[in-house]
């Protein structure tokens, strides 16, 4: 329209607009819509000033009695997490066993205790610490979680991040470390070093079921923590002193 008189580019908008009219639309935006975000970034991203952000009974409310897997149909209880909704260490699992379902709790099991005199060695209480899983409901037998069951719920586990915003993150075995760092290298060679995930120093180490199996690998999972604890400013014991 460069050259018009604007009276001719008033007239050419109202023919526009009648044209648009007959079409069924009543009005145009003012401006564009803003880009479509997924959850998991618009999780990730930080709050804005003066923008609260997402609590963890935020979170739980959102997921209700979850059936966006197959896992839902089959769970007795989903297991969203416990402990320090502002605790400076969270700790994530792989997904719930069979304890953990009838209760509705992580870690509760043999495991669970075993995992309960880590935290403590580490000169925590278990309800200093944030416990969850990648998964909130038992797969059965414990089989390995599936790709569409990680899909459905791992973005539920970044936001817990999120809202706890811990100072460091440990994640037990193989499966929780590899899902939450999107990689494929073995547990053996993850451990003893930290990552970063979301600019959350992570550690990850052997899970608990893994030392009752095979308790001579305790002493890695007790090299790792204390790079946790002296990461945390607790002090840790010599190697003479490791339990």
């Amino acid at each position: 329209m460069t050259g018009d008189t604007p009276r001719e580019v008033i007239a050419s908008l109202r023919r526009y607009l009648e044209e648009v009219r007959e079409t069924g639309v009543e009005g145009l935006p003012l401006a564009a819509p803003a880009p479509s975000v997924s959850v998991v970034e618009a999780s990730s991203a930080p709050a804005a000033s003066g923008e609260a952000r997402e609590t963890l009974d935020d979170i739980r409310r959102e997921m209700g009695g979850c059936h966006r897997c197959a896992l839902g149909a089959g769970r007795t209880n989903l297991v969203f997490g416990v402990g320090n909704p502002a605790a400076r260490l969270m700790i994530i699992g792989e997904a719930p066993g069979r304890d953990e379902d009838f209760r509705g709790e992580p870690f509760v099991g043999e495991a669970g205790q075993l995992l309960t005199k880590i935290i403590e060695a580490m000169g925590f209480a278990r309800e200093d610490v944030y416990i969850c899983n990648v998964l909130k409901c038992r797969p059965p037998h414990n089989r390995d979680p599936a790709s569409a069951e990680i899909e459905a719920c791992s973005s539920f586990m970044l936001r817990q991040v999120m809202a706890v915003a811990p100072e460091a993150i440990l994640a037990l075995g193989t499966f929780a470390a590899q899902t939450i760092l999107s990689t494929k290298e073995p547990i053996s060679r993850l451990r003893g070093r930290f990552h970063d995930y979301h600019g959350i120093p992570l550690m990850p180490t052997f899970h608990p079921a893994f030392l009752l199996r095979n308790p001579e690998r305790k002493r890695d999972v007790w090299d790792d923590v204390r790079q946790v604890m002296g990461l945390l400013g607790k002090e840790a014991p010599g190697k003479g002193d490791r339990r």
